[in-house]
Order: C-alpha cells, then structure tokens, then sequence
C-alpha cells in the first residue's frame, strides 16, 4: 500500500553502494594515471573529475552508514494518513 511517504522513507543499500563506489575509485585514479602517461590530459582530467565525485559520494555513504539505521515501521504498522494540507482537493476530509 502506497502512504504518499515514500521518497522520505526509502532505504539504501548502503554496503552495495560502498563497494561499488571503492570499484569506480579504483577505475578513476587507474584512468587518471593511465591517460596523463599516455598525455591525454583532457581525459586525466575527467577522470580526475569522476575521482573527485565518487570520493565525495564515498563520504556521504560512510557519514549515512556511521548514523546507523533509523526507525523504518514494518509491515505490521498500519501507514499514516498523509498532512491534510499536502493532499489534493478531491481527496480532503470535509466533514465529522
């Protein structure tokens, strides 16, 4: 059953996105290396750049894993009733 909630309940496969963020960082400096040797330094450059993004990435994966897990209700709770203010017209409650 759908609760309107999903984007602010969703969860992360955090140890999937670890590794395969280390596997791109790997990639990313062996390309950074490969191309300034083989003096391309347009594509050291991307790959210096990719190297830069997937470091980033790295540290919010790790921030998100050292936080711990969060409350996520489980399919014995019962979904909310979505603010009134956030539905759309034809689906208030007006009335006792």
């Amino acid at each position: 059953m759908r609760t309107g909630s999903e984007p602010t309940t969703a969860r992360s496969a955090l140890r999937m996105r670890f590794w395969l963020s280390l596997w791109g960082l790997v990639w990313a400096i062996f390309g950074t290396a490969a191309f300034a040797l083989a003096g391309r330094p347009g594509w050291a450059a991307a790959c210096g750049v990719l190297w830069l993004v997937i470091t980033v990435d790295l540290a919010v994966i790790l921030r998100h894993m050292r936080q711990g897990p969060h409350f996520q209700p489980g399919p014995d709770v019962p979904p909310y009733r979505p603010a009134e203010h956030r539905l759309p017209k034809q689906y208030r409650h007006h009335g006792p």
